[in-house]
This record gives C-alpha cells, sequence and structure tokens, in this order.
C-alpha cells in the first residue's frame, strides 16, 4: 500500500466519521477527533471516566499523522503511519466495526436540463497477508462494473479523483445494476485467488529452509535421548506452527458507487 494511498484513506476515513481534517498536506494530516473517535482509537477511559463525574468539558484529541516520513521538510512531529503499523491495522479494525459497505454516488453539476446517467461498480480493498516466521501484508483494491463485468485494479485510487456523496444529485439517474453485488464479489474473489496464484512462493519454500535448518538444531541438542522429555515435542511443534506457510485473505472494506 503505498502513501498516497493511505493518505487517501486516512483523509476519507476521518471525512467520513466527521472528524475535522485541520491540515490536509501531502505527506501528512492533522485531524480533530470527535469525541466518538477519541473513544474508540485513543485508549484513554480513565479520561472519559473523569468527565463523567466532574462534568467539566471534554477535549478530543488532535492528531497529526504522517504518511509519508521522506518527504518531510520541515519540524513536523506526529505519528508515522505505514502499511502493517498499529494505527493503520486499528483503523482497518474501527471500519469493520462500524460498518464496511458504503453506497456513494459521484456528486454531479449539471448546467443543462439534460440528465446525467451514473454507472454501477463494486469497490472492494483486499488485505493479503503471507505469513510464516515473517510476515508481509499487501493491500489490493478492485473495482469491477455491474453492467458490464469489466474488472479494474487501483480502483480506490481512482475513487481519490471523484467527489462522492450519499445522495444522489439532483438532475442525475443511476442505472439499475444487471450483476448482483454478491455474484460480482464472488467474482473480484475469484481475480484474488489467481493474482495470489500467479505471485512468486520463494517466500515458503525459504521458510522451509529456516525451518529445516532450526529442526536440524534442535534434533542435534536431543540426539542419542531414547525418551525425549516434553519440552522437545513443545518446541518441535511450535517450531512447526512458527514456520508454516499460510496466507490469508481479509476484506477491509467495499462498497457500491455509483459514477459517471
Amino acid at each position: 500500500m503505498y502513501p498516497q494511498q493511505i493518505h487517501q484513506y486516512l483523509r476519507q476515513f476521518f471525512n467520513e466519521n466527521n472528524c475535522q481534517i485541520l491540515n490536509n498536506h501531502y505527506h501528512y494530516i492533522d485531524v480533530q477527533l470527535t469525541i466518538e473517535m477519541d473513544k474508540k482509537i485513543m485508549n484513554r477511559p480513565f479520561y472519559w471516566h473523569y468527565l463523567a463525574s466532574t462534568g467539566d468539558e471534554p477535549r478530543p484529541a488532535q492528531l497529526t499523522l504522517i504518511t509519508d516520513k521522506n518527504q518531510l521538510g520541515e519540524n513536523i512531529k506526529g505519528e508515522v503511519v505505514h502499511f502493517g503499523s498499529p494505527r493503520l491495522s486499528q483503523l482497518f479494525q474501527v471500519t469493520k466495526e462500524m460498518g464496511s459497505f458504503v453506497q456513494m454516488y459521484e456528486r454531479v453539476t449539471n448546467t443543462s436540463d439534460s440528465q446525467t446517467i451514473l454507472t454501477p461498480w463494486l469497490g472492494v480493498n483486499y488485505k493479503v497477508t503471507y505469513s510464516s516466521d515473517q510476515t508481509k501484508e499487501v493491500l489490493y483494491s478492485l473495482g469491477i462494473n455491474l453492467l458490464t463485468g469489466r474488472v479494474i485494479d487501483n480502483f480506490q485510487e481512482s475513487l481519490s479523483e471523484v467527489d462522492l456523496d450519499v445522495t444522489i444529485s439532483s438532475n442525475t439517474f443511476h442505472v439499475p445494476y444487471i450483476i448482483k453485488p454478491i455474484r460480482a464479489l464472488e467474482r473480484l474473489d475469484a481475480v484474488i485467488d489467481n493474482i495470489i496464484q500467479q505471485e512468486d512462493h520463494a517466500w515458503a519454500e525459504e521458510a522451509k529452509k529456516r525451518w529445516q535448518k532450526d529442526r536440524r538444531v534442535l534434533e542435534y541438542f536431543y540426539e542419542g535421548v531414547d525418551n525425549k522429555p516434553d519440552c522437545y515435542e513443545i518446541e518441535k511443534e511450535a517450531m512447526d506452527q512458527q514456520y508454516e506457510a499460510r496466507i490469508s485473505i481479509d476484506i477491509v472494506n467495499g462498497g457500491v458507487f455509483y459514477l459517471k
């Protein structure tokens, strides 16, 4: 997930959750949290319990989130957010808890009496995790046209250039979808499966080699021991689990978008 994609995700996340964006630079963002969002992500329950008992005025936190620290040319202090960082993982989880599916319309300003027609797309952001004794996470953003079945990559990035709203603009008409979203999701799942199959899986072979090396060391320590102690079996099982190659696919969020 590139820094600009993370930046766009943060901007959209806080906008949709009514958090005021105080400064929106291309490599960092200053945001004023709402009371609700402060309670969800700042982990300070004692502060809110104290306010409830005293009746003092609440002061939700402000955050500075840095999306590309390599571009910082000034003395900006904040929290660096990158793919796999605790803060971004936390926001992904909050998105799931609050509802990860949206329906939005491209905002249109008509200058004539003619209607603008919007086409339905299903957009889904997937997180693919490759894990063994090491972990790698990759984000894929796919979109599928619900009329034609056309699939495009980097769908979230394309949405960053579109002005979206939860209500449809006046003098605008949206075409009903032909492909049901649940069927479209199945197609996108198949695309993700195919992408994973085409990936280089040398990482799994490398993990297997590291497992074999550590296994040889373990066996060396217990060489000649006929009745191996329980700790031997525990270490062996832990080692097998540690080096086992696994791939998991999670949907971060998605929605139906009506676009020109």
